[in-house]
């Protein structure tokens, strides 16, 4: 956890601990019920709650794409030349992961999220409808050079599968309560799926909000939540 973080975070006054667990670099070649066993199950507390990046969960199914394999259409080119610029990431911006987004969830719902946005943003002045319509899949594609572990610079990596089916394997393996949230240093983190009640969901990514993993090279792809209190 960066020094200007604090591991402590108090959400509508309750105190919880957040405790990043670092690891190895993450392949394609990790299981994520045995990662969990390994790092983050000995440091974990009857009652605290997994959650892992999504990202790494991605990696771990094999869904990092390098950039070499991934030939653009010139759709793909055109629509993501109408993504807003941004200071923090490239996102859909980048023609790559345009590209994957167009794979992932078709033509119809990207031409209908892009049209979308741009209503959204001329006529009612706000910003997240392409997601909205094209589906909240989109929004996890992480796209090349954004990641800190150059093993991965030149890769798109769209968001992971099976989450609840994951997330029930690690909590029958461990006993831990887990979930796949998506966190990061620019929009509020959002819990994505996982084995605890949806009733939770907002208590998790409220505990979050300053992305207590990080977003450098600091190898801590997922941690544990404790309540204090």
């Amino acid at each position: 956890m960066g020094s200007e973080k604090k591991p402590e975070i108090v959400v509508n006054g309750r105190r919880y601990l957040r405790i990043p667990v670092k690891t190895h670099v993450l392949t394609e070649q990790d299981d994520p019920v045995e990662v969990v066993r390994q790092y983050a199950l000995p440091l974990s507390q009857p009652g605290d709650v997994l959650f892992i990046a999504e990202t790494a969960l991605a990696i771990m199914q094999g869904r990092a794409r390098p950039i070499s394999g991934i030939r653009v259409s010139p759709l793909a080119r055109l629509l993501s030349r109408f993504v807003t610029r941004s200071k923090y990431g490239v996102g859909l911006r980048s023609p790559y992961a345009m590209q994957v987004a167009i794979e992932g969830v078709g033509v119809y719902r990207i031409i209908l999220g892009t049209l979308a946005a741009a209503w959204g943003k001329l006529v009612l002045h706000r910003t997240g409808d392409f997601y909205n319509v094209a589906g909240l899949s989109t929004k996890m594609i992480d796209a090349e050079h954004t990641m800190a572990i150059e093993r991965y610079y030149d890769c798109v990596i769209p968001g992971p599968v099976r989450i609840p089916e994951i997330c029930g394997e690690i909590t029958d393996a461990t006993g831990l309560v887990a979930c796949v949230v998506d966190v990061n240093d620019i929009f509020y983190p959002w819990v994505i799926g996982g084995s605890l009640s949806k009733e939770r969901f907002p208590e998790v990514a409220a505990a979050l909000t300053d992305n207590p993993l990080g977003q450098g090279g600091e190898c801590t792809p997922m941690g544990l939540l404790r309540c204090l209190e």
